[in-house]
């Protein structure tokens, strides 16, 4: 059933980027596991050890202040649709934020996505697979707006007053750094 590889195929690349869901998770030595969904084409796999996603504004920012602290993150994908599998990337990750000297290089790789904040640049150092069996098919309707229309309501000034009040600590009090000024 289950595999383990040290790096990500063409076939396994082929499956993160047919999914449109992923979910993180990360945690520090003492503070609460975080398990965030992500989507909106927000994902890209750069070589077979290396995948960097962009991260959009949301209520808190928790990845960010864990990585900072212990750089530990596992990437799950499920296949909610076709054959059974689960897939999970595990390694080690930084945070890019957008005043650092790498932001302007890696978020050329996206499409631009209102609200964005920071892209988490992952070195994997495990791939494992799993049969999925229990994992009901769900069907793609499509993407919601409601986040990207919030960002663009807000818009830049707005969004850094977003930052300032929610998202510079974690749910623990951790720095998320999202408002430093040089890198």
């Amino acid at each position: 059933m289950g595999q383990k590889y040290s790096a990500i195929s063409e076939k396994l690349k082929q499956f993160i980027e047919d999914q449109k869901i992923f979910f993180v998770g990360t945690a520090t030595a003492d503070s609460r596991v975080n398990i965030s969904p992500k989507g909106m084409d927000s994902l890209r796999v750069l070589d077979q050890n290396r995948v960097v996603w962009l991260n959009v504004t949301g209520s808190g920012n928790e990845t960010s202040a864990h990585i900072q602290e212990s750089p530990r993150m596992t990437i799950m994908f499920a296949a909610f649709e076709g054959n059974p599998m689960i897939l999970r990337i595990y390694g080690n990750a930084r945070v890019i934020h957008k005043n650092d000297q790498k932001w302007d290089e890696l978020f050329s790789l996206f499409n631009p996505i209102p609200g964005a904040r920071q892209i988490f640049d992952l070195e994997v150092d495990l791939v494992q697979t799993s049969c999925g069996m229990a994992v009901p098919f769900f069907d793609y309707i499509g993407e919601r707006d409601q986040l990207k229309n919030w960002a663009i309501k807000k818009g830049q000034e707005g969004l850094k007053e977003y930052w300032e009040q929610k998202n510079q600590l974690s749910l623990d009090g951790k720095p998320t750094n999202i408002m430093k000024k040089n890198a």
